[in-house]
């Protein structure tokens, strides 16, 4: 493409750019765009399964307020007492007001309630069919009805729901409770109220799957409840969605049934720990998505088509003057000044062209111009090497100051002056270690010196001696740590902790130690302490790296080294995740520890 003229390299370029914008916008629409459908439906399928739930729970909680009337009935409890074996008249006498006065009404009521029946734990059973024809089961068949029942019911009495049935080949929904009787709280029988499993299509009639889509039961074994087609009533699921239905979250999956890719979403219901499952198409799920990919791709192939017929245009209606321009520049290359003819319209091409003719009668004038600036910028050059040699000459020189302290010992020791030549001499030291430039590859040894020089100026401040407690092992003395980060929190201590004056039983603590790859040395008083609202303001300070300003110096040291800066500084050497720490109670103390790597000398 670099051989190539100024009209193919344009034409390349709106190409490659048109390609590039038509290609991001379309898969981004098409990907934006897919995603939001997949969420859409998603949400869809879970509230029509939530629905699902919502009124199957509602129907056989409505059942459940029916079983009422027969735990509550007398007769019923009565019967329940009936001892075993009672096949006579106490046993008809009891069947048949049970008939009249409870299960025919339930039965008008009802019409989609299958069969009602109850067994007591004496074996005595009674069985009632709604418009079918039951069969009649002998105390061994009554007996293992019992068992199954009581094995899987709650003795409180609550419900269950079973997907279970007395009748052969009726796929029946079985809502069973304990009872009890007359003569005792615990209980003494069970009551089973069957109902037919295709009344529960009636539930969902008003639910759009569209064409392919249905819904379906599971129960906690993988078999169906209930199905749209009936032959698969009471059979295991697929293998290809079993495990994922029992258990599926809150989220939809897809799976392979009979050859067609299909979107399920399941919901376990509150009664019977039930799967209730909606299944749709994955194709019609992507219709839209497919139709707008397809919507995509031909405008963009209709747009593609119109962009590059303007791109062939406007190229060239570009090149055609340019070309104009390098003949006759070619002309200037051989010594003839040639003018160009202005077209008629006028664009930044036709500019250019003007200003080629401006450049060929200017020419000389614009070489005598480049010579002035040359000379001109030399001019300036010089100006600024004298300038920044007039800032050297005015930097003080730190060997004059070190010169001069050692003046004023000498003048002191003529003079029998033994405070001064302390001061001096402990300023002397304290200005040359302070003046150094590299911050570290200074020892816990070097800060303890430039502290005992500190202290050396300060009992001439506060006109008493004060002796620091100095608890390092020797081990530690020679580990690395950050210079003139010790002396400002000893001096800290002196402003804030001790701000009433130093008394007898003020100490300062200096201590070290290693904890797994970090080196700490502690700085610890027994003065005036920090309150709580100081103490955040303080560890958010070092928590965001805020320096001391001019209005705060006082809250935080000296000559803007306080505790931020000895914290900032000790970042800068070894990494943010090292700093200075800061625990305090109200007149009990501070502790200020400084956490850096362990860094022996030599190390």
């Amino acid at each position: 493409m670099k051989r190539l003229n100024l009209y193919p390299k344009l034409f390349l370029s709106y190409l490659v750019v048109i390609l590039i914008s038509l290609t991001s916008v379309g898969v981004f629409s098409y990907w934006s765009s897919s995603n939001e459908l997949d969420q859409i439906v998603e949400k869809q399928l879970a509230q029509v399964v939530g629905n699902a739930a919502h009124h199957t729970d509602l129907y056989i909680r409505s059942y459940e307020r029916s079983m009422v009337s027969l735990l509550s009935s007398n007769d019923v409890k009565r019967f329940i007492d009936l001892p075993e074996g009672e096949n006579g008249y106490p046993y008809y006498e009891l069947r048949k007001l049970i008939k009249e006065l409870i299960i025919e009404p339930a039965f008008a009521r009802n019409p989609e309630i299958s069969n009602i029946y109850m067994i007591s734990f004496h074996n005595n059973a009674m069985y009632f069919y709604n418009d079918s024809v039951g069969g009649s089961f002998n105390k061994l068949e009554a007996q293992q009805q019992l068992e199954f029942l009581k094995a899987n019911t709650d003795p409180s009495g609550s419900l269950s729901v079973l997907n279970y049935s007395i009748v052969t080949g009726q796929p029946n929904i079985s809502l069973v409770r304990q009872i009890r009787g007359l003569s005792s709280t615990e209980p003494r029988g069970i009551l089973v109220v069957e109902l037919r499993a295709a009344e529960l299509s009636e539930l969902w009639k008003g639910i759009d799957l569209g064409e392919n889509g249905y819904f379906f039961i599971s129960d906690e074994n993988g078999k169906y409840v209930y199905h749209p087609e009936t032959e698969r009533t009471a059979t295991k699921l697929p293998e290809e969605i079993r495990s994922q239905v029992l258990e599926a979250g809150s989220h939809a999956f897809t799976a392979i049934l009979d050859g067609k890719p299909q979107m399920f979403m399941s919901k376990r219901s509150t009664y019977g720990d039930w799967r209730l499952v909606v299944a749709m198409s994955v194709a019609e799920l992507r219709k839209p998505s497919d139709t707008i990919r397809t919507t995509t791709i031909v405008v963009g192939c209709f747009t593609l088509g119109i962009a590059l017929w303007i791109a062939f245009r406007f190229g060239r209606s570009i090149t055609g003057p340019i070309r104009l321009l390098r003949g006759a520049m070619r002309q200037t290359e051989q010594g003839n000044w040639v003018q160009i003819p202005l077209p008629e319209h006028r664009d930044e091409v036709t500019e250019l062209m003007s200003r080629y003719n401006l450049m060929v009668t200017r020419l000389s004038e614009l070489i005598n111009q480049v010579y002035q600036a040359e000379l001109s910028d030399q001019k300036s050059q010089m100006e600024r090497q004298k300038a920044e040699l007039q800032s050297l000459q005015l930097q003080i020189n730190p060997h004059f100051l070190y010169n001069t302290l050692e003046t004023i010992v000498c003048y002191a020791v003529i003079r029998d002056s033994k405070e001064i030549y302390e001061i001096v001499k402990a300023l002397a030291y304290m200005l040359r270690y302070s003046v150094q430039t590299n911050l570290e590859e200074i020892t816990v040894t070097n800060e303890l010196k430039h502290v005992m020089f500190y202290l050396v100026v300060l009992k001439h401040r506060i006109g008493r001696e004060f002796d620091i407690d100095v608890r390092i092992h020797p081990d530690y003395l020679l580990y690395n740590m950050v210079r003139l980060t010790l002396q400002p929190l000893i001096e800290n201590a002196f402003q804030h902790a001790f701000a009433d004056g130093v008394e007898d039983y003020h100490y300062i603590r200096i201590d070290a130690g290693e904890d797994e790859d970090k080196f700490w040395v502690s700085v610890e008083d027994n003065g005036l302490g920090i309150n709580e609202a100081r103490l955040e303001e303080l560890r958010e300070k070092l928590h965001t790296n805020q320096l001391a300003d001019k209005e705060k110096d006082a809250a935080t040291g000296i000559g803007g080294i306080g505790m931020v800066n000895v914290h900032r500084r000790i970042q800068m050497v070894f990494g943010e995740q090292y700093g200075l720490q800061i625990e305090s109670q109200v007149d009990k103390g501070t502790k200020l520890i400084m956490v850096m790597p362990t860094l022996a000398r030599g190390n």
